[in-house]
């Protein structure tokens, strides 16, 4: 594993060369267990996940992925997942926290967590189906030191979503596509594309673990920060050009709309308002096909600009800018997604009832290009 500057006073422990599996860290209870009591108000984030996995027991199978060194903190970067990943057939990645600013990804992931096991405890039905036919797979916090320091960027400066080795085809927005320039500035990429941060590397093993080519996986990424409405959204982010699998993506979203006609997403591609360097989903996306993989993956953009419009005092404060911060606004966000992912679950547990093959593919692939593609 390439050599990686820590912003901390430890020293961190050689690991083993990364493999599927990870490095074999210590249990996440035990990192815990020496720096819980000081989280309390910096990353209680964290400490929600913990009693998550305390409360729900055997339903959820916790993992260590990385250690990740922030000032005088280590941090565990932990992969849940509830059924069976021997046996299912079929895969929802959850991830969130990739920018540690975006605390509301994070707890809307938890709140949706929380809603599964509480239900696994006394619907047979819905327990049943994480016995063979699906798994979740959730990241909460991929970026923990990020969190813990309220930064868009990891303890080394370095920007997770524009860190991925690909450039863009067509032209970036200047610094914000992703930058090499300084890591002192936003958006910093990184040095160079093959000396990987920690958070990269626990995520390509993640996805190199549970995505196969005999199980079909849709990805959701949570973030916020970008307009005024939520925005589900399409990769690709490094060109303008629609991604190999649009049929499906069109499918996906009519399949949304036909059950639920009056949501306020936004479902369409990402590129279609700005392009960047370093995406990590185009990335892996990329990978996953080049493998027989079938990944689908979406990022769902909270539009926390409508937060700071109805309560201007967030201007004031950095984090007020990507999260809610008046209390019955934050309940409402926290439950406004809970049926778009219950959704989602079902449409992976499904996907080979709604994704098109054949013709039916080259109608969905015509209706993208007179949805999104008209210019190209």
């Amino acid at each position: 594993m390439p050599q990686t500057e820590y912003s901390t006073h430890h020293s961190p422990p050689e690991s083993p060369k990364s493999e599927i599996n990870g490095p074999n860290f210590p249990d996440f209870t035990a990192v815990m267990d020496a720096c819980r009591g000081r989280l309390h108000k910096r990353l209680s984030e964290l400490l929600a996940l913990e009693q998550l996995c305390r409360q729900a027991g055997p339903l959820i199978h916790s993992r260590t992925e990385a250690l990740i060194y922030a000032e005088e903190f280590t941090l565990p970067l932990v992969s849940l997942v509830i059924g069976n990943p021997d046996t299912a057939k079929h895969c929802l990645l959850v991830t969130a926290g990739i920018h540690g600013v975006e605390r509301i990804g994070t707890q809307v992931l938890l709140a949706w967590l929380e809603t599964v096991v509480e239900r696994c405890r006394w619907d047979e039905h819905w327990r049943r189906q994480f016995e063979t036919e699906i798994c979740i797979v959730a990241v909460p916090i991929v970026n923990p030191g990020g969190m813990l320091g309220d930064s868009r960027c990891n303890p080394n400066g370095v920007d997770l979503n524009r860190h991925a080795p690909i450039d863009a085809e067509d032209k970036v927005p200047f610094l914000v596509g992703g930058q090499r320039l300084w890591r002192k500035i936003p958006w910093y990429r990184g040095r160079r594309d093959d000396d990987f941060e920690p958070e990269f590397i626990a995520l390509k093993n993640i996805i190199q673990r549970h995505c196969h080519i005999n199980r079909p996986c849709i990805a959701v990424d949570f973030h916020s920060g970008f307009g005024f409405q939520d925005h589900l959204w399409i990769p690709y982010a490094y060109r303008r050009l629609p991604i190999p699998d649009i049929g499906s993506y069109v499918a996906l979203k009519l399949l949304w709309e036909r059950n639920f006609p009056h949501h306020n997403y936004v479902f369409g591609p990402q590129a279609m308002h700005y392009l960047s360097h370093g995406d990590i989903w185009d990335y892996f996306y990329q990978r996953c096909r080049a493998d027989g993989i079938t990944l689908l993956p979406l990022t769902l953009e909270m539009g926390s600009w409508l937060w700071v419009k109805k309560h201007p005092q967030q201007l004031f404060s950095f984090a007020g800018l990507f999260n809610p911060t008046v209390p019955h606004r934050h309940a409402r966000v926290l439950r406004g997604h809970l049926l778009l992912i219950d959704f989602l679950l079902a449409a992976a547990r499904n996907i080979e009832h709604w994704r098109p093959q054949g013709e039916q593919e080259r109608e969905m692939q015509q209706m993208a290009q007179s949805l999104w593609y008209r210019q190209l």
